[in-house]
C-alpha cells in the first residue's frame, strides 16, 4: 500500500516538532535571569522595638522585593511571555568572578546594614541619640578589567590600605595619595567575620589622570550603637531597598501613626543623613503593590518613580528623596476611615 502525505499528517508532524522544541527550551537553562514580583509583605511581624508596639489598625507599612531566577532558553527568546518581568544579564546578579554564594551572602550583609541604618534613621528623627563611628569603606561596585573584581566583593569593609587605616572615605583617598597607577597596594578588608588581605594593582583614575584608583565604588560604612534595642528579621531577603519601609515601621511601633491607617507601601535605600536612594526592580515592586493591595507606595524620586508611575494602576506613588519628606507626605494622607 502506497502511503499518501496528507495535510492533517503535515500538521501534525509540525505540532509534535513545536511541542518537543518547546519541551527542550523549557528545560535548558540560559545565560539570563528574570526578576519576578512577588506580593508586598507587611513589616510589623519582622520588626521588634524595645518599648514599641505594631499597630493594631486598619492600616500597615509593607516592604517589595523581587525574585530572581534564572530564565530558561525559552524565556531568554520569548520574554514577553511574562508581562511583568524583566530579562537581565546574568552579570548583573552574580558580578565576574563572583560565586552565586558569595553574591547572596553579598545581598545578606546589605539588608543587615540598612536595617541598622534604618533604625539609626528613625530614632534620631524622634529625637534619640544614636553613635555613628566611621569604621571602614564599604565596596558598593567593582570595577570590570581591575584587579578588584576578581577579588572584592559588594558589601566587603575596607578597613585598611598599606597598613593605614581607612575608617572613613577621605581617609582611604589620603592613603592612596602617594600611590601611582600600576602600582601594587595591600588592601585589608572585612567580609562578614572573616578579616583577609589582597594585594591589587591600580589603575589609572581617568577623572583624575595622575591618580591612583583599586577599582571599586566606596560607600561610607560605620558602627551604630542605638540606645533602644531594634531587631529585624528579612526572613532571607537580601539587600538594601527596604530600608525606608523598616525606619517607618520603627517610627509607627514607637507611638506615632505613621500609615495614618492607610497600607502603605515603601522602598528605598536608607543612608544615614536620611536621603533616600534609588534601587533596582522597580517593575516588579510596583506590581507587588498592587497585589497586595496597598493605597501608596512611596519610591525614591526620579527614575524610579517615572517608571512606577508608568505599572502603577490603582496604587498612589509618591516620589520621596529623604525620610522627612517620606513623613511629611504621608501626613498629608487623610485619615482612613
Amino acid at each position: 500500500m502506497r502511503r499518501f502525505l496528507t495535510p492533517w499528517r503535515v500538521g501534525g508532524a509540525i505540532v509534535v516538532l513545536l511541542a518537543v522544541t518547546v519541551l527542550i527550551l523549557v528545560s535548558i537553562p540560559s545565560s539570563d535571569y528574570l526578576l519576578l514580583p512577588d506580593v508586598a509583605h507587611p513589616v510589623a511581624p519582622l520588626v521588634r522595638v524595645q518599648g514599641g508596639r505594631p499597630g493594631s489598625g486598619p492600616g500597615g507599612i509593607y516592604f517589595v522585593d523581587v525574585i530572581e531566577r534564572r530564565a530558561s532558553e525559552f524565556e531568554r527568546l520569548f520574554p514577553w511571555i511574562h508581562s511583568d518581568a524583566t530579562l537581565i544579564p546574568a552579570n548583573l546578579i552574580v558580578p565576574p568572578g563572583t560565586s552565586s554564594a558569595a553574591a547572596e551572602q553579598a545581598d545578606l550583609r546589605e539588608m543587615q546594614i540598612s536595617q541598622q541604618v534604618a533604625a539609626a534613621v528613625a530614632l534620631r528623627r524622634l529625637g534619640y541619640h544614636v553613635v555613628v563611628k566611621p569604621d571602614g569603606v564599604i565596596v558598593n561596585g567593582v570595577e570590570l578589567g581591575t584587579a578588584a573584581y576578581r577579588r572584592l566583593q559588594p558589601a566587603d569593609v575596607i578597613v585598611d590600605i598599606n597598613g593605614k587605616p581607612t575608617p572613613t572615605i577621605a581617609k582611604l583617598r589620603r592613603a592612596l595619595a602617594p600611590v601611582k597607577p600600576g602600582d601594587e597596594v595591600q588592601v585589608r578588608f572585612r567580609r562578614g567575620s572573616k578579616l583577609l588581605t589582597e594585594s591589587l594593582r591600580t589603575v589609572n583614575d581617568p577623572q583624575e589622570p595622575g591618580h591612583a584608583l583599586i577599582g571599586f565604588e566606596p560607600a561610607q560604612s560605620a558602627s551604630i550603637k542605638l540606645p533602644l534595642r531594634v531587631s529585624i528579621d528579612a526572613n532571607g531577603i537580601g539587600g538594601p531597598s527596604a530600608g525606608l519601609a523598616f525606619a517607618l515601621e520603627v517610627m509607627q511601633q514607637l507611638g506615632r501613626n505613621v500609615d495614618r491607617g492607610h497600607r502603605i507601601a515603601a522602598t528605598g535605600e536608607m543612608e544615614l543623613n536620611g536621603t533616600v536612594a534609588p534601587i533596582g526592580g522597580v517593575k516588579q515592586k510596583i506590581f507587588d503593590a498592587r497585589r497586595a493591595k496597598v493605597d501608596a507606595f512611596l519610591v525614591p524620586a526620579g527614575d524610579n518613580a517615572r517608571v512606577a508611575r508608568r505599572y502603577a494602576g490603582p496604587v498612589r506613588i509618591i516620589p520621596v528623596r529623604s525620610f522627612n519628606q517620606a513623613l511629611q507626605a504621608l501626613a498629608t494622607l487623610p485619615r482612613s476611615g
